[in-house]
């Protein structure tokens, strides 16, 4: 339910990786801070002395986590909403100037304006895991770049070095991969999820692991919600007589990848989406809109997996 607009308390934190830029909606208050651990734990009490109802950040790329986990950790209620999301509103309310401040001010209309809900917060452990996950695909990134240059050189030097450096990098990828499987069996509750993730057919130790980090809300949601949030649900594009095609947009895209990359080997050996995605090609749909469908479906099926705490099996 919407709250009154005379209880709410709305903040906007623009979050830069020196300083933080705070400003109150109702009130047209704004200071600013640095973004370190002493002035995040000192904005806490004010924020409380202020009752805030809503403060809201951007995604800045890792900029907001100490903030973020420092105002979750005092219960307070932060979300951090996309960038391009606030970008379109103010667009929409005439604000086209854009500093440190007139982006805290942005937010803070946003957060009064759209209300919007709070996330699930990642715990320690989440965030451990998800900072392990994206170094591992930057080790992946960094080695297939690596063997496109050795493709493409012939200089004896280079080749050598580039050989080298490509098992150096392998090795990486085994420590990341042994340390990804070691917090796992750290947490009960993680293990018991990665089994019943896995024993899908097409879901593998990479997709497991993302979904236990990105996606906490996962088993929580129905399965229009988790495809929307994954940003795997199509959405409509009609305007009077003319019915457009339906296109995915939005979501999480680090959660996507690895589930594309499942699906399409779920489409080979798992007897559902393989009769499933069969059956779309025969009537006529695109592959690419076929493997769109099966991503949705086995993020459906895992959803409902989580929320029942089910082992796989065929329907």
């Amino acid at each position: 339910m919407t709250k009154p607009e005379s209880t709410k308390i709305s903040v906007g934190i623009d979050v830069s990786k020196q300083m933080l830029e705070i400003a109150v909606h109702e009130t047209g208050e704004s200071w600013s801070c640095d973004n370190n651990t002493e002035k995040c734990a000192a904005l806490v009490p004010k924020l409380k002395q202020l009752q805030a109802t809503s403060i809201v950040l951007e995604a800045t790329g890792g900029f907001e986590t100490l903030v973020t986990a420092t105002m979750a950790a005092a219960d307070l209620p932060v979300i951090v909403v996309n960038p391009r999301q606030v970008r379109d509103f103010a667009k929409a309310t005439g604000q086209l100037a854009k500093t440190d401040l007139i982006d805290a001010q942005v937010l803070a209309h946003f957060a009064a304006a759209i209300d919007p809900q709070p996330r699930l917060a990642k715990s320690a452990e989440a965030q451990h895991l998800e900072a392990l996950l994206a170094r591992r695909r930057q080790i992946v990134e960094m080695i297939v770049a690596e063997k496109n240059r050795l493709a493409n050189n012939r200089d004896r030097a280079v080749v050598k070095d580039l050989k080298i450096h490509i098992a150096w990098l392998e090795r990486r990828l085994k420590s990341s991969d042994d340390e990804l499987q070691r917090v796992l069996k750290d947490s009960p509750a993680w293990s018991q999820h990665d089994a019943l993730l896995r024993s899908v057919p097409g879901v593998g130790p990479v997709l497991s692991l993302t979904l236990l980090a990105q996606l906490p809300e996962l088993g929580q949601l129905n399965r229009r919600q988790v495809a929307k949030l994954v940003g795997v649900a199509p959405f409509n594009r009609d305007s009077g007589q003319w019915r457009g095609s339906r296109h995915i947009w939005g979501g999480r895209a680090a959660i996507r990848s690895p589930l594309f990359m499942a699906t399409l080997c779920a489409i080979r050996i798992n007897p559902t989406i393989k009769c499933f995605y069969q059956r779309l090609i025969k009537v006529g749909k695109a592959p690419k809109v076929a493997i769109t469908a099966c991503m949705r479906k086995l993020l459906t099926i895992l959803n409902l997996m989580i929320k029942t705490q089910t082992s796989w099996r065929i329907a």
